[in-house]
This record gives structure tokens, sequence and C-alpha cells, in this order.
């Protein structure tokens, strides 16, 4: 096994409670279950020792052999394909959707082993390794085609078929068999709480009816999808990706399906992603609607209206800015010191300790999710937000850690202002448009004030831009946003001023960085890579402003970075490699946004001629770099 592979050489696989990455090897190297957020079963990604794994693939010489990896066409069905002199097989990986709302801690991971061509040998090695790589398992062989790996709290089940007999390995639990043109094997993996029954004996036959049930699930919810744009395929994939990442029961999707991946290789900026943040939930409803899937939409929603009545963070405040999928506020953060990290990127860490953070752009993104258009929902999701508003009112004007999450001190972050901003104005129109009781007097005055104070100290006249914060002159990615939400037009001076700006300090080749942590330190050692957030970005603020054809070649761009299979993690280091935690639903979120904002200003009649000769204006340096005449790169 490839100790570490790179991040990019993964797909995900899930049943809308879980998720998997099966690397392009064939090797399942991350699995948490029974919940995105529990205890790892293969964790090797983060330690190829110690993390455990589930390897199922051609056991052959690599000269010779070529593996290529793929979706089924619009399904969450990952198939890795392994070409050789001696033949041409395949291995399916799939995970059941568990359609119940109710949450469980039964899954299942199928692995459904094929041979179109010649003969092929195969090695199967299943060595879970429970609770992060802290507790031992033992294992109990009933016979040829069971086995039971039983760990703290969780039993992993291993039933196979027909030629492939499994054999002991110490506790763990191996298999080497070959299958001929024509033969069809599977190997069946489900977790379950301990001393739970065993699931039921399921032939072949069975396994693959569940494959065709699994394919006829996400043809059929990808139905509900409105968008016929030029991006058809990508935006399927984020769709299906960022469903992937949410958990059923509850409607919350999480930010990643893992932890601990590193935005520096060797770093510390290893952060644990698997849960739920309101400002990437938030943003998420808006996109998730316009793509027509409003069941999603409106259960997170409900999810978020429960966490405001469920009486708010433990400093007071009416939310913190990141929950557990069941809504559990607690994230304690630990180090796990006994994981050596990706790549020797440690500390390795479960739970994250921003979870008591200040971040009040949340508000802002909350109540755009709980007013969405004119629709402010029950009045018991009304009588909710009213309550933040009024809070907020007399909270607003407060230094706070930032979208960033930084580590390096409270500021007075222009972006946590903008939000404020929304925050009220949503309110105010809502409360306005439905006749609902509020207190609009108290709640403009609020929205004025903190208007003035982003345009008197957000704005630095000597970048001629909005800046991060009202104590600097460094830019900031997240203020891209501003025209969205509706602060400036999209076209105005001041909002042109901000994003020529950063697209000279910013912007790499289409690639957008958050900010400059040398120049705005953020607590931390290291360096990060462009943030894939920001470059999606960065193409929807292009296409609103009339720069079409430069929004476009951004975009395009931009897919270039995505992985085989479609994915994108958070970031994109030096070398154009993918880093962070992965798959990142912020991203793929960005991605829909941005496809929709181009698809809406490229059909435009009347728009501007000048947008398509906008890239004459532009000029490519002796590095590749996109910048304007007169610039430094």
């Amino acid at each position: 096994m490839n100790q570490y592979p790179p991040i990019a050489e993964h797909g995900m696989v899930g049943d809308l409670q879980t998720a998997a990455l099966v690397s392009s090897g064939g090797t399942v190297d991350w699995w948490c279950t029974p919940r995105f957020d529990s205890p790892s079963l293969f964790a090797s990604l983060l330690d190829s020792e110690r993390g455990g794994h589930c390897r199922l693939a051609v056991e052959l010489p690599d000269d010779g052999m070529s593996v290529r990896q793929l979706y089924l066409s619009d399904t969450a069905i990952l198939v890795t394909r392994f070409m050789a002199p001696g033949g041409v097989g395949e291995v399916a990986d799939f995970m059941p959707p568990v359609e119940s709302p109710v949450a469980t801690d039964r899954h299942t991971l199928i692995r459904l082993i094929r041979v179109v061509r010649g003969s092929l040998p195969f090695a199967f090695d299943c060595r879970p390794r429970f609770d992060y790589g802290r507790a031992p398992h033992t294992l109990n062989l009933p016979d040829d085609h069971r086995a039971v790996l039983r760990g703290p709290g969780t039993d992993l089940h291993v039933q196979t078929s027909g030629d492939i007999v499994l054999n002991a390995d110490g506790d763990d639990v191996t298999a080497r068999f070959t299958l001929s043109a024509g033969q069809i094997g599977a190997v069946v993996l489900t977790s379950t709480a301990s001393g739970a029954d065993a699931p039921p004996e399921r032939s072949l036959d069975e396994a693959i009816g569940r494959l065709e049930h699994c394919r006829a699930y996400w043809l059929s919810w990808l139905r509900s999808c409105t968008y016929r744009g030029r991006w058809q395929d990508v935006v399927n994939r984020s769709a299906i990706t960022l469903k992937l990442l949410t958990y059923a029961p509850t409607g919350a999707p999480v930010a990643a399906a893992t932890m601990g991946l590193p935005e520096q290789i060797g770093g510390e900026r290893n952060w644990d992603y698997r849960y739920t943040w309101i400002r990437d939930a938030s943003l998420s409803v808006r996109a998730l609607i316009d793509l027509g899937f409003k069941d999603e939409a409106y259960a997170f929603r409900r999810w978020l209206r429960d966490r405001i009545e469920a009486g708010g963070a433990a400093s007071g405040d009416p939310l913190q800015i990141m929950y557990r999928v069941d809504g559990d506020p607690l994230l304690t953060e630990e180090t796990l010191d006994h994981l050596g990290g990706y790549r020797g990127s440690r500390p390795v860490r479960a739970g994250n300790a921003a979870a008591d953070q200040l971040q009040l752009d949340i508000y802002g993104e909350a109540a755009d999710a709980l007013i969405v258009g004119r629709d402010i929902g029950a009045i018991r999701g009304w009588k909710s937000l009213n309550g933040v508003l009024d809070w907020l009112c007399d909270n607003w004007d407060r230094p706070d850690e930032g979208i960033w999450e930084t580590r390096g001190g409270r500021q007075n972050f222009t972006y946590s202002r903008l939000m404020t901003w929304v925050a009220f104005d949503r309110g105010i129109r809502a409360a306005v448009y439905s006749s609902r009781p509020a207190e609009i007097e108290r709640w403009t005055r609020a929205r004025n004030a903190v208007f003035r104070q982003i345009v008197e100290r957000g704005w630095n006249d000597k970048r001629q831009a909005f800046v991060q914060h009202f104590d600097t002159d460094v830019l900031d990615a997240s203020l891209l946003l501003m025209p969205r939400v509706g602060f400036v037009s999209a076209h105005d001076p001041d909002w042109l001023s901000t994003l020529d700006a950063m697209n000279e300090e910013l912007v790499s080749d289409s690639l957008v960085y958050r900010y400059d942590p040398a120049a705005s330190p953020d607590g931390l050692r290291g360096s990060e890579g462009t943030f894939n957030l920001c470059s999606f970005l960065y193409v929807e603020a292009l296409a609103r402003s009339g720069r079409i054809a430069l929004a476009r070649y951004a975009f395009d761009k931009m897919l270039t970075y995505a992985n085989h299979v479609g994915l994108f993690a958070e970031e994109i280091g030096p070398s154009g490699e993918q880093l962070g935690n992965f798959p990142q639903a912020f991203t793929h979120l960005a991605l829909v946004t941005a496809a929709m904002a181009l698809d809406e200003e490229l059909g435009r009649e009347g728009a501007d001629p000048r947008a398509a000769d906008h890239l004459e204006h532009l000029h490519v340096t002796a590095h590749g770099l996109v910048t304007r005449p007169g610039s430094t790169s």
C-alpha cells in the first residue's frame, strides 16, 4: 500500500449518515462510524501504520498495470479499474443510502469485484484500528466467509462470497483469490454497535441488487435538480457531494468528511472539519433552493431554528459557530499524539476548540438562511430570529475572531460587520413584508450604524479598497461576498477598486488566497495554499461585475484543479496539489453558485459588449499569472 497517497487521489462514498474515502489504489483509508464525527475505524490517511485500512486491489507489480477511478455517472458509486497485461478488473465501492430519517448504528460498505477480461489475482486486507487507532480489537471467524472484529463500542462484520475465503492474520483478516472474465465477487463490511445482531447473510445477487438500488436512488434524487446550465456534470457532482456530506437524520451538513489533513504539508494547520458550521451550512441554503433541493434546505432551517431555541452557547450568545451533527455544542479539542499525521503533519486534532470563538458574522448567514426570499417559515422560527436580532442590537459592535477563525486575537473584522448588516437588513425586510412584530426602528438604527462604520472604517483610502479589519490595510477575500449580500452594487466604483486590489494582491493565476498571514498574523506558524472557496467566490464576483470573459477563464482554470472524480479539498498548494480536509463542502457550494452566476450573466440579453473583450486588457507574465497592465506580480 502506498503509505500516503495524495489527498486528491480519493473518491468518497457514503450513506447519508457517514462517509468513507477510497484511494485510487483501492484502499479504504478513512471511515468513521456510525457518524461523520465518530472515532475512526480506518484512518491510515493520518498514520499509515497505526490508523488502519481496508485494501482490495489487484495484486500485481505496478509495472505494466494502470489504475483508473471514476464515478458511475450521476451517482455516488465509485469504480476503481485495474488494467494489466493479464486482464481488466474493477472494484465498485458504494454504501446503500440509509433512507430512514432515524439515526442508526448499522452502516454497510459494499465492495463488488468484477473481472471483464483475462484473469487477475486480488488481495484483500482488512485491518481496522478502532478509536483513532487507540483501542485493541479481537477477531472471531465463524466460517470461511464471515468475520467479526470487535472493538470498544463498535463491531465490524465482514462477509464474502464464493471463492473469497477469509483467513486470520493476527487479529486482522485477509484473503487472496483469483477471478476470471465474467466472474463477480463481493466483500461486505457492516459496522454495528458492540454486541448487536450480526447482519443477515446475503447472496452475491443481493449485493448486486443493492448496487442497482443505490444507482436508482441517486438518479432519482438528481431529478429534483433544476440546473440546466453549461456545467451540468460538475454541478451534479458537487450537488451529490453536498448531499453525501449532510447528516440526514437532522439535515446538518458537515464541513468535510475528514479531520487532520494539512493546509501545509508538515505544518500545524490541521483541523477537524467533521462538524456543522452555522456559516457554511447557512450559505448552502440559497444554493440548494436555487438547484431545486428544497427539502434539504428546509431540513437545515429546522435544525438551525432548533439550535437557537435550545438556548444558545455556554457564553450566553444565541449561537456558537459550530455544533455536532445532532446539535450537541460540546466539541472539546484533543491532540492525538500517537498518530504521526499525514506525511508528518502534526498535531493531529480531534474536536475543534474554535467552537468557543466569537464570530459575529454567523448571525447574518443564519438570518439569510431563515429568511429565504420572502419565506420566513413558521411563527416559531420568527420568534427565534426576533430574539437573536434584539440581542445583536446590543452586541454587533464587538471585536471577534472573524470568519477564518484566527487564533491571534480579536479584531474589528469588516466581514463580521458586513454580515451583521445582513442580519438586520433581512430581519427588517421580513418584518415589513410579513407584518410580523419586531423592534423595526431599533433594528434600523443598528443597521444604519453598521453601514456607516463599514464605509468609514472598513474602507482604506491608501489601498482604495475595503480591508480585512479596521486597524489594517490587509485585503481579505471574504469580502468578495459584498455584492452578493446586497451591501454594494457589483458595478459600484468602490467595489470595482476593491476587486482590482484583490486581483493584484490575492490572486495568483486565477487562484485566490484568503489573506496574507505574513501581513496579518493569525497566531499560527507556517503558510497555506490558495483557498478554493475564495477562488470560486472570485469567479462569481467577476461575473456579477461585468468581467464575464475573465470570470469564465478563472472558472475553467479552477475546474482543472479538481481531482480525477471531480472533487475538491480546501486548498491548492504551490505545486497544484490539493491540501486540507477532503472533500470540502464549502468549496463545492461555491462552485455551484459560481456556475449559476456565470450562466446567468452569459445568458443576459444586452450584456455589456465590452465584457467579452475584457481579456484584451490582461496579459500573461512569465510566471503565467494573469494581471492588469502595470501591476506587479
